[in-house]
């Protein structure tokens, strides 16, 4: 069983809501008090017995001194306890509401912080975070129903087009053919959001296994031969042979049907795309480089953002997952992921593993 982290060891915390000097001073009050009995035993002690007035002089008293030892106590407990939580508990409640712009105000500053102190910044910190939750899952919804719709459209519009009778039948191959095209990207769409998904929720867990990564990258470099003939791609192949990784060989294919893709959709007709593959006693690394139309540095740093599209010339042959779906699979299989790129020069992707 994992045990809790003491809150007493949190570094945070420069200060104790009963600090030594406040302890000291109730006790130098209820000292004083107490020397007040002394003095009235002594108005009576030599007398062979306790008088009434004596027993209610005591009780008196010490009525008085328990009256001011609990005001002082609850006072105390109010101010340390009571007014936090309350203040605490209403931030709570208006989160709950769906406001996450709610911010809790520490009482003191960072070098006397207390623990309610501590627990402020940490509900400040839960809140920006939810906040930022509540953003992306916005966004991300927005970004879905614009993808979907946008193949949506095609499919309704073109199929109502084929409803007329004055088509030819190269006309009719030509929508059906469009209808087939945005039903294969709003499939490819779905696909991926649930990949995503699944991967982001655990509910796909990487099978981990050594297997020979000279053999896979080949076989994922098939499956895009008609493309490189078609656009007369020269593609420079540079591997080593048997390096085993140890990885899940299933989402790795994910990783490399993602990257090529890309390079083949930025490289111009007769452009090249080069993979080289080099390792090491620990790791292994691919290098996936392409002469086409490189990016900015905007959008390298949002490259592997879910729905971006630095480029959107090309928005209609993607969705802006893939690379998302590339840097999730990646870093659940303990790999590394680097890219550098500028315009008109290129990109070059370099993906590292562990042996």
């Amino acid at each position: 069983m994992t045990k809790r982290k003491p809150i007493e060891n949190d570094p945070r915390v420069k200060k104790r809501h009963f600090t030594w000097l406040e302890i000291s001073l109730t006790y130098f009050i209820l000292l004083t008090l107490a020397t007040g009995q002394s003095m009235i035993y002594a108005e009576y002690v030599a007398l062979e017995k306790m008088p009434l007035p004596f027993i209610f002089g005591m009780l008196g008293y010490w009525a008085i001194v328990t009256g001011v030892f609990c005001w002082i106590t609850s006072r105390q407990k109010i101010r340390a306890f009571e007014r936090p939580m309350r203040r605490l508990s209403n931030g709570a409640k208006e989160v709950a509401k769906g406001d996450f712009s709610v911010y809790l105000e520490p009482f003191h500053t960072a070098d006397k912080h207390d623990f309610i102190d501590v627990m402020y910044e940490d509900f400040n910190t839960m809140v920006e975070e939810l906040g930022s939750i509540e953003t992306l899952k916005n966004d991300f919804i927005s970004n879905v129903s614009h993808e979907i719709k946008t193949p949506l459209a095609i499919i309704q519009n073109y199929a109502a087009a084929l409803q007329s009778e004055y088509l030819t039948d190269d006309e009719r191959d030509e929508y059906a053919q469009t209808i087939i095209t945005a039903a294969k990207k709003l499939n490819q769409l779905v696909a991926n959001i649930l990949k995503l998904s699944k991967l982001d929720n655990q509910e796909i867990m990487p099978e981990i296994q050594p297997f020979d990564l000279s053999k896979q990258l080949p076989e994922c470099i098939l499956v895009f031969e008609d493309i490189l003939d078609k656009k007369e791609i020269e593609l420079e192949v540079d591997l080593e042979e048997r390096q085993i990784i140890t990885a899940d060989k299933g989402m790795l294919e994910i990783v490399w049907h993602n990257l090529l893709s890309n390079a083949l959709k930025f490289t111009d007709n007769g452009g090249k795309i080069a993979i080289k593959q080099i390792s090491d006693e620990d790791s292994v690394t691919v290098t996936i480089s392409d002469n086409g139309c490189g990016m900015n540095a905007e959008t390298v740093n949002h490259l592997f953002e879910k729905f971006y599209q630095g480029d959107t010339s090309h928005s209609a042959e993607g969705n802006g997952l893939g690379m998302a779906l590339t840097l999730r699979v990646i870093e659940l299989t303990g790999g590394s992921i680097k890219v550098t790129s500028e315009l008109g020069q290129g990109a070059t992707f370099v993906v590292k593993f562990r042996k």
